[in-house]
This record gives C-alpha cells, structure tokens and sequence, in this order.
C-alpha cells in the first residue's frame, strides 16, 4: 500500500505552462496541481534545476518551485512562499 504524503488533494488538469531560469524557458504541461505543489510533465526532465519559476499559461500565475521528485519525464513540485 502506498502512502500519499500530499499536505492537499490534487486536481487533475492539462495545461500548458512554461519552466524558466537562468535565461531560458522550457515548454511543459500541469498534470495536476495543488495550493501547495504539482506535478509537471515535460519532454526531458534532466534540464530542470532543482529551484525554478512556473508560469502557467491560461491564467498567467506564476510560482517559485522546488523540485521534490523525479520520474521519468515526470516532476513533482511544492511551490515556495514570497522570499523563500
């Protein structure tokens, strides 16, 4: 039996977004995402440093992430507070 260690439950969405840091940008999609985090798919997830910027397409919001899992071309992230 697994255990989910999510803080909040998750809603299931395909939505655009884009990774970027340290001048470039990167295309990837929003699989499911929370207040607190998401998970991100995208061609290669070898080329996403462990801190970076989201910025959802459709609406604009971004948020500052911290990468907390690798799987594939899969990434977890919990979104970080203003200034952390």
């Amino acid at each position: 039996m697994t255990t989910d260690r999510r803080r909040q439950e998750r809603t299931e969405v395909d939505e655009v977004a884009y990774i970027s840091g340290d001048g470039s940008s990167l295309s990837c999609r929003v699989r499911n995402i929370s207040d607190h985090g998401a998970a991100i798919e995208l061609a290669d997830s070898r080329y996403v440093r462990p801190l970076f910027t989201l910025m959802l397409e459709r609406n604009r919001v971004i948020k500052q992430c911290r990468v907390i899992w690798r799987m594939g071309s899969q990434i977890g992230v919990e979104f970080l507070e203003d200034g952390t």
